[in-house]
């Protein structure tokens, strides 16, 4: 069984109209952020996003802080670069450690943007952003995130935007040790989800019980039309057709119920 997964669409400050091909945009709104949700069974959540200027400081809490404080999952997530203008760049980690009153101060200073490990990015790098990692995304960027199916997010900095920070809960659940950020291999595998980009040249059968997300090209999946931009759950081995296309797969590794 395949199913083509519905998309929630949300336009955010910081979107772009600079959506396409991944995502139809005729009327230039500024998207950030294209959701897939898959069923029940697969704790995933899938998005892509499309940044026109930098995304808040924040950090996620991992599963522990986040199932006493929100009932919820953590929120583990990996970015797959779909684009980038020249310079563009992300930030994953602190250049230094800090205590939690410096983390603090650092925030509500903006002193945070020169604590951060900026690095510049190119299409088709992946990066891993564990629960606890302080990170951001700068403008000119499309990528593919794949992520624990949770939307709890505590922004520590954001620019003076006129948006709520979430300081206690960020400090609290932030890693505050140097780090080192660096590019991560395909397969990407972690206790939450095994990803890796599968090229199709022609056709092939691919094995079910993952989601596939397709990144570039056109043709078809288990019988069903797909074009860049499009996702879905496929359940059983099936054939993709295409003359070129790119996909990410991805499956989950936990798929109990929180």
């Amino acid at each position: 069984m395949i199913r083509r997964l519905k998309t929630t669409v949300h336009e955010k400050v910081w979107g772009s109209p600079r959506t396409e091909p991944w995502y139809r945009n005729s009327e230039g709104r500024n998207i950030g952020e294209v959701w897939f949700s898959a069923s029940e069974s697969v704790p995933l959540l899938v998005k892509l996003l499309f940044t026109n200027d930098t995304l808040s400081v924040q950090v996620h809490p991992k599963d522990d802080y986040a199932r006493v404080h929100h009932n919820s999952r953590g929120k583990t997530e990996m970015w797959h670069i779909l684009r980038a203008d020249p310079g563009a760049k992300i930030a994953l980690g602190l250049n230094k450690a800090l205590k939690p009153q410096q983390l603090r101060e650092a925030s509500l200073s903006g002193e945070i943007l020169d604590l951060l490990n900026w690095v510049q990015v190119r299409p088709g790098e992946t990066y891993f952003v564990p629960a606890g990692t302080i990170h951001a995304i700068g403008g000119g960027l499309a990528l593919c995130e794949v992520q624990q199916h949770s939307d709890i997010t505590y922004r520590l900095y954001d620019y003076g935007r006129d948006r709520e920070l979430h300081l206690d809960d960020g400090v609290a659940v932030s890693d505050l040790e140097a780090q080192t950020t660096g590019v991560a291999t395909l397969p990407l595998e972690c206790e939450y989800f095994r990803t890796d980009r599968r090229e199709i040249r022609g056709s092939a059968r691919v094995p079910g019980g993952k989601l596939y997300i397709a990144l570039a090209g056109e043709g078809s999946i288990g019988g069903e039309p797909f074009r860049a931009g499009e996702a879905f759950e496929v359940d059983t081995e099936v054939e993709i057709t295409s003359p070129e296309a790119s996909f990410l797969v991805t499956e989950a590794r936990v798929t109990e119920a929180r």
